[in-house]
């Protein structure tokens, strides 16, 4: 018999130790056995987390638990408890195991989510913070000025009355509106308000004569001949009156010039220049000799003007390009750029606030810079087969570079300006610096808008989330065959196009813009007057074959092979039974509160209001409710201050206060996850909803039936520890009598 019992007692020794085990942080939790599976373990902390007591021996669990001690917990490192916490703080589904565990795969992705709609908001306010709409403004405002009248030039004597003329005007500020004088020294301020920096500069490229070849027949009459532009065709040589830059050839490399791509060719940033002065009067006589000794002549193939203004108002700068070209047919096109960028960061207080922005922005760069480095050592070379992770580093090489950007425009800027401020009669270079600004901003658009695309990332565990991704990845087959035919019948009508009106009609007149004109008309911006003006007869011939055939037969075969494929997911994702989606989890944890809720509400019953309340008599009355030993005697002692194992009427009101403090806590939190889950649960008639609603009713009935073997275990355990103390006596009675205890059978 005590071999019997002694294998009982060793087995309910070990499972109340497998038991106590489980006991994850000191949370009251029904656990039946020790081998209960980790997805239908419900550890639910019911009133608070209560460290272990190191020293002297706790009598209250020396009452209550069977055995004398609980089993003691293993203690980590810090250097371990450090690892653990830089491991979660990258623990994202590509480092963690998470294919068999839906529920852990779905609490990572949400924290994934959160932390990237953190780094997203701080993006946002970096992009959003270096533009206003006054910008657009500041932008029109100049173009009214100087453009409207400049775009009216169609010669060469066109250009210098408009440079006479509006250019003068509009550049010098010297005057008020009542002609009294302006009290801003040799500066001028156009509109009173921009300050023009430095003097303007006018550069002209010329090519050389004789670049092309004049047919014999006509070489008798025709002695010159200067081709369109070419880099290798510009000319350098020296003419005019050979006394200054003017009328000298620089190279792009001397005059620290930056290229220009024109309507008609790309040109570089060498030629010859020639800076005004900071007077209206000495401007008006240099531009008076260099039209008097012909400084543009029939070599001259394009004309630039520049110059800079700031507003100290809105600390903006407004770069300012005038281009004239000359083609070889004679004649001028004028075009322009108008780059209005801000290049001193840092002068109020939100500029401040930017800057705090952008460190937060590095940090995160750096956050994810390490995860993708954790990431790829884990998969290697499979982790650029998903189109996501190379979006990720494509977002993260586009912010590395607009930071190192960020810090080479701060410096260029301040070295700019010191020149500047030491000589305010040279030419402020800001061309160079506001074209890369330019591409600066577009970077951070285009960088954005991957950002924002990279939530689909995130939010793919839900099946309708993933109906766009598998939409197109079905029907990418289908659609890389039609796009072969598509634009067979494409590009055949826009060479078409630009042989029959590529003379006539502007929006035919290259190849390019025959591509574009062509998706226009598909999306109805078309002008018809002109290609029957251009040719009567093949015209409407071309314009309605091609409405009928792109228009009418290929796009829609285009949105049928899409509408198809989309039916056909649709009706997949909704035959084939939901993985664990985030309402299950929202479940999951409605039904924990709500049993949490009600262990408080067990130990608010066992308080009866009398003026001392035993332990013994506190003991009873949470164990017949299925309360854990261990957690009574915890709770008991965090309230029994002066260890008499009787809480006294001030020790009891503080217990009810902490725990109706606990119970509105968990109200309020269930009232929100209801109420953020309100969408799903008005649609309780769908099949997905009452599938949802039997796993609710699941996880309710496990958790009863938790708390109905913890209780009947409980009761085992008292029966058992009867047993035994009967085997103890009778053992001590007989080696009294002098009898060896055999075996009873």
């Amino acid at each position: 018999m005590p071999h019997i019992n002694g294998r009982v007692e060793n087995h309910l020794s070990s499972q109340v130790e497998c038991e106590l085990e489980s006991v994850g942080k000191r949370g009251w939790v029904n656990q039946a056995y020790c081998d209960t599976p980790p997805t239908v373990r419900h550890a639910v902390n019911t009133v608070y987390n209560i460290s272990p007591h190191f020293g002297a021996p706790n009598p209250y669990q020396a009452e209550a638990m069977v055995l004398n001690q609980p089993p003691e917990k293993k203690k980590s490192g810090c250097c371990s408890f450090f690892l653990r916490g830089i491991g979660g703080l990258w623990g994202t589904t590509l480092t963690k195991d998470t294919e068999k565990n839906q529920e852990l795969f779905l609490k990572t992705t949400l924290r994934e989510l959160f932390v990237y709609i953190l780094f997203l908001a701080d993006m946002c306010l970096l992009t959003y913070g270096m533009t206003s709409s006054t910008t657009y403004y500041y932008t029109k405002v100049m173009n009214d000025l100087f453009v409207n009248p400049f775009e009216s030039i169609g010669s060469m004597a066109d250009f210098w009355t408009y440079a006479e003329g509006p250019l003068m005007d509009g550049l010098y500020w010297t005057t008020w509106y009542n002609d009294e004088p302006l009290d801003t020294g040799s500066h001028s301020f156009i509109y009173y308000e921009n300050m023009l920096l430095g003097v303007p500069r006018m550069r002209q490229i010329k090519v050389k004569n004789n670049s092309c070849k004049v047919p014999k027949d006509f070489r008798t009459a025709i002695s010159n001949c200067f081709d369109v532009y070419n880099e290798k065709k510009e000319d350098e040589t020296e003419f005019g009156l050979v006394n200054g830059s003017a009328w000298t050839y620089h190279s792009e490399m001397q005059i620290k010039g930056s290229g220009h791509w024109g309507l008609l060719a790309t040109y570089t940033g060498a030629g010859y220049y020639q800076d005004l002065a900071l007077t209206k009067n000495e401007s008006t006589t240099i531009l008076a000799e260099l039209k008097e000794y012909l400084w543009l002549d029939h070599g001259t193939r394009a004309v630039f003007i520049d110059f800079t203004t700031y507003n100290a108002n809105l600390n903006l700068f407004c770069v300012i390009r005038l281009v004239v070209e000359f083609p070889a047919t004679g004649g001028a096109i004028p075009s322009y750029q108008i780059r209005t960028v801000r290049l001193i960061r840092y002068i109020t207080s939100w500029d401040y606030f930017i800057m705090g922005c952008e460190m937060v922005f590095c940090v995160f760069i750096l956050y994810y810079i390490v995860e993708e480095i954790l990431e790829v050592r884990i998969h290697k070379c499979s982790y650029f087969t998903s189109v996501w992770n190379i979006l990720d580093v494509v977002v993260l090489l586009l912010a590395v570079v607009a930071i190192i950007f960020n810090v080479f425009r701060t410096i260029k800027v301040n070295s700019i300006l010191g020149s500047l401020l030491k000589d305010p009669s040279i030419y402020p270079d800001f061309e160079f610096l506001a074209f890369w600004q330019m591409q600066y901003n577009n970077m951070n658009a285009v960088n954005l808008f991957f950002a924002w695309i990279k939530i689909f990332k995130y939010i793919s565990f839900n099946k309708t989330m993933t109906q766009l991704s598998s939409t197109l990845a079905r029907c990418a087959t289908d659609i890389l065959g039609f796009a072969v035919m598509f634009f067979i019948v494409f590009f055949a009508y826009a060479q078409l196009g630009y042989l029959l009106f590529g003379t006539q009609v502007e929006s035919f007149s290259t190849f390019q813009k025959c591509i574009f004109t062509q998706f226009r008309i598909i999306l109805g911006d078309f002008d018809y007057d002109a290609i029957d003006r251009a040719n009567r007869i093949l015209g409407p011939i071309y314009f309605f074959t091609y409405v009928f055939f792109v228009f009418f037969v290929l796009l829609n075969m285009f949105l049928a092979i899409i509408n198809d494929t989309y039916s056909e997911v649709k009706e997949e994702l909704a035959s084939n039974s939901d993985d664990l989606q985030i309402t299950d989890l929202f479940k999951q944890t409605v039904m924990k509160l709500k049993f949490k809720k009600d262990r408080i509400s067990d130990v608010q019953k066992a308080l009866d209001g009398s003026s001392e309340l035993e332990f013994r008599d506190f003991r009873e009355t949470l164990k017949e409710m299925g309360h854990d030993d261990r957690d009574i005697s915890e709770a008991f002692e965090k309230y029994d201050k002066d260890s008499n194992q009787i809480l006294d009427r001030e020790e009891q009101d503080k217990m009810k206060r902490e725990l109706e403090e606990k119970r509105n806590a968990l109200n309020a939190e269930l009232r929100n996850l209801t109420h953020r889950n309100k969408t799903e649960d008005s649609n309780l008639t769908s099949p997905s909803s009452v599938h949802q609603e039997q796993f609710h009713m699941l996880v309710k009935q496990v958790a009863e039936l938790e708390g109905a073997l913890a209780i009947t275990i409980s009761k085992i355990d008292m029966v058992m520890q009867k047993l035994g103390l009967q085997d103890t006596e009778k053992a001590n009675r007989s080696q009294s009598n002098g009898k060896t205890p055999g075996i009873q059978k």
